[in-house]
């Protein structure tokens, strides 16, 4: 077996979502107000569905059952069985996101959920968003200052939480590692690509204030997100990493994945021989195309392709930049 898998993005409609993921997925369809897309999901309820090639119109999951191993990887079959084990999306924010917090595993199934969410972000070219005025956009990540408990507490109750946040301005390239109980946000303007667990547990903390379509407050996770955070202070929540040409370069390696990104211009030969895992490439921007034994694929700026465990070459040519996530 070795197919490549391309998958019907899923679009989902948002209150801070804008209008560039179209343009950047090449859709011919008005997109405003569509926040995420998507691109691999085996989550309950939004399970992505094969596009093209012989397995077309089937679910994650059918594939996953059907081919096992061969498709995840032995041990990653044995670990999680049916369930695909990480959500990839990208996000468009035209508005600032809530903040919010996400529980570890441990937490998520004191609350009746399989895992909690660990993720990622590689933010990719910003624009201004709804009150960014000239600036960069921001987001948030990580607590800035030493606060208790109460102090939380009562800073969301008094509308400053923002104030106890590390606040960065970013740049496409700029990469921040997330782990189940850090405090953040993405702002308006951001275009990112996200890496997850396969969960959709949010717990949002402040809203500033925002309104749904019917006028009303969106929920607060006031209660469930105490029991999530994780206090600890740092420095710096910004990945630091040197970018190469035509090589990999790791940014983040965690239990729940591993990723890279390649900035290439000239045909290069990903190995997967060292590894049994599936691959998902994400292309972020440029276009190549993918071959692997014998079967040819395009992978370019917005699309995402799902590599099986049993590929354990690939040949890209092309000039593009894409990143490599597996487990």
């Amino acid at each position: 077996m070795s197919n490549l898998y391309k998958f019907e993005p899923l679009l989902k409609q948002t209150l801070w979502g804008g209008n560039r993921l179209a343009s950047f997925k090449h859709l011919d369809m008005p997109m405003d107000g569509v926040g995420e897309s998507w691109e691999v999901s085996g989550v309950e309820g939004s399970v992505s569905i094969v596009a093209e090639g012989p397995y077309k119109g089937k679910s994650l999951t059918e594939l996953v059952l059907q081919l096992k191993g061969d498709l995840v990887g032995k041990k990653n079959f044995e670990r999680f069985g049916s369930e695909f084990p990480l959500l990839v999306k990208f996000i468009d924010a035209h508005q600032d996101l809530s903040i919010q917090v996400h529980p570890n595993d441990e937490v998520a199934r004191r609350h009746g959920y399989s895992h909690g969410k660990t993720e990622m972000w590689y933010c990719l070219e910003g624009e201004k968003g709804e009150g960014t005025g000239d600036k960069w956009p921001i987001l948030y990540c990580g607590l800035k200052q030493v606060i208790t408990p109460e102090e939380y507490a009562r800073m969301v109750a008094n509308d400053t939480i923002c104030d106890a946040l590390a606040q960065y301005e970013v740049h496409e390239g700029d990469m921040f590692f997330i782990p189940a109980g850090r405090i953040h946000s993405i702002g308006a303007g951001c275009l990112v690509a996200e890496i997850q667990q396969t969960s959709d547990v949010t717990y949002r903390i402040y809203d500033f204030g925002r309104r749904d379509k019917n006028g009303n407050l969106r929920q607060l996770h006031t209660r469930e997100a105490a029991e999530s955070i994780d206090y600890t202070v740092l420095p710096n929540y910004r990945t630091l990493y040197r970018p190469l040409k035509n090589a990999r370069c790791a940014i983040a390696r965690c239990p729940q994945f591993a990723t890279a990104v390649y900035d290439l211009d000239r045909p290069t030969l990903l190995d997967y021989r060292w590894i049994d895992s599936f691959v998902i490439l994400m292309g972020l921007k440029g276009s190549a195309t993918l071959n692997a034994d014998g079967q040819r694929t395009s992978l370019r700026a917005g699309e995402t392709v799902l590599v099986p465990a049993t590929v354990k070459e690939i040949k890209v040519e092309g000039t593009i930049k894409f990143l490599e996530t597996y487990i």
